[in-house]
């Protein structure tokens, strides 16, 4: 019976050399072996294979057998497998290759499959893959590891981060445009609180954001808020003119410049943040992650809508 977890690739380049060069003496001298030292290699492959390899000439030639065509035939392939593998592994040292893991916060979704198309472009061995959440739930990933990069928002406290502004996230106050404030100057606080408040779930950093403004301005004063569960959904309620909301810019850039909705000029409007891209400062970025950190990094929000 063949045991092949026997074989070695010394026995298969022992039973090469003597294939391309027509005998064991040349062989080993090609390997920089002793004949004895070949003869033995190709004696115990013959043995961890159970065949004959090689026809013996008694001049001191060699040539292969039937059987010995069909292992050098599986000895090229086993080359060509390492050659590939070997490339696999420079590429991957490189940070060329290998697979990476990307979160985004809800609102990032109107950007992030183009950012995701370009890194497939500019690195097509790398594997990008894209997990859309809210901010509690990008930040849950951060902490579980199954997530590398995030973009989002303010970085959160725990898991520790490091974080690198990638580009202005502006928020504004949307209206439908024939609300009674889509075409004043200077709305009072007043008359902004007097208004209901179309709002993300909790755990949404838009919804955090609106609250710590409407707080600010209102001084605890309350305010009327309806819940609801996507940006999508909180856009068409105030194209209905059920409210107002607060939203990223980049999640209503084609309805603004097509008039669909209006931002509200009221005091501290825009609210202007900052995209991070984000990693664990714990964890040590392999080269593929710095690859694709890096170039996320210096795109700069070109990524971005621009409205």
């Amino acid at each position: 019976m063949p045991r092949l977890e026997a074989i070695t690739l010394k026995q298969l380049r022992a039973l090469r050399a003597v294939a391309e060069h027509g005998s064991i003496t040349a062989a080993a001298d090609t390997l920089s072996l002793t004949p004895p030292a070949v003869h033995t290699q190709l004696r115990v492959l013959e043995q961890n294979l159970d065949c004959i390899l090689l026809d013996r000439s008694p001049a001191g030639g060699a040539q292969l057998t039937t059987e010995g065509r069909a292992v050098l035939d599986a000895d090229l392939t086993i080359e060509a497998a390492l050659e590939i593998c070997a490339h696999k592994l420079r590429a991957y040292k490189e940070g060329h290759s290998g697979s990476v893991m990307l979160g985004v916060v809800s609102t990032g979704k109107y950007f992030a499959p183009q950012l995701v198309a370009q890194l497939r472009a500019a690195f097509p061995d790398i594997e990008v893959s894209l997990k859309v959440s809210n901010r509690d739930g990008v930040i849950a990933a951060l902490q579980q590891r199954t997530i590398e990069l995030a973009i989002m928002g303010r970085p959160p406290r725990a898991p520790a981060v490091r974080a690198e502004p990638i580009g202005e996230h502006p928020h504004v106050m949307i209206a439908a445009p024939d609300h009674p404030l889509s075409h004043q100057r200077g709305i009072a606080p007043q008359a902004l609180l007097e208004q209901t408040f179309i709002a993300r779930e909790q755990g949404s950093g838009t919804r955090i954001l609106m609250t710590r403004y409407l707080d600010r301005i209102g001084h605890g004063t309350p305010y009327r808020l309806v819940e609801m569960e996507s940006n999508e959904t909180i856009k068409q309620a105030v194209i209905a003119n059920l409210g107002i909301a607060m939203i990223s810019q980049h999640t209503v850039t084609e309805e603004l410049r097509s008039g669909r909705l209006v931002a509200l000029d009221a005091a501290t409007l825009p609210i202007r943040r900052q995209w991070y891209l984000i990693h664990r400062s714990d964890l040590a970025l392999s080269p593929t992650l710095q690859t694709v950190f890096g170039y996320i990094a210096d795109q700069r929000g070109a990524f971005l809508p621009q409205l």
